[in-house]
């Protein structure tokens, strides 16, 4: 049997996209996140943090992603503890930049 590999350490100044092997299912709340791999089950509860995990892969950054998103500063460390329990859960992994 395959042991997962173990979950990343969130860093928001690093690169990060949605894990390849999970899908986002919109919903009137948000999105569900569902990982094909280990068979988590996620909700996103809001849209915004939607769009921000749908977009990791296109910014150097989740930081720059936050802002491309228009994350207001004062809700900045509320996603960031969302993008690092999706992290920990492993629906979003490091993404190398060339």
């Amino acid at each position: 049997m395959a042991t997962p590999a173990p979950a990343t350490a969130f860093d928001p100044a690093l690169a990060w996209r949605r894990a390849r092997s999970v899908a986002l299912r919109p919903e009137p709340f948000g999105a569900l996140v569902y990982h094909f791999g280990n068979r988590k089950l996620s909700f996103l509860k809001s849209k915004t943090l939607v769009a921000v995990v749908e977009a990791l892969g296109d910014h150097p950054s989740a930081e720059a992603t936050l802002t491309a998103c228009g994350v207001p500063d004062a809700q900045r460390g509320a996603y960031v503890k969302a993008l690092a329990d999706l992290a920990r859960s492993q629906m979003i992994e490091r993404q190398e930049i060339p």
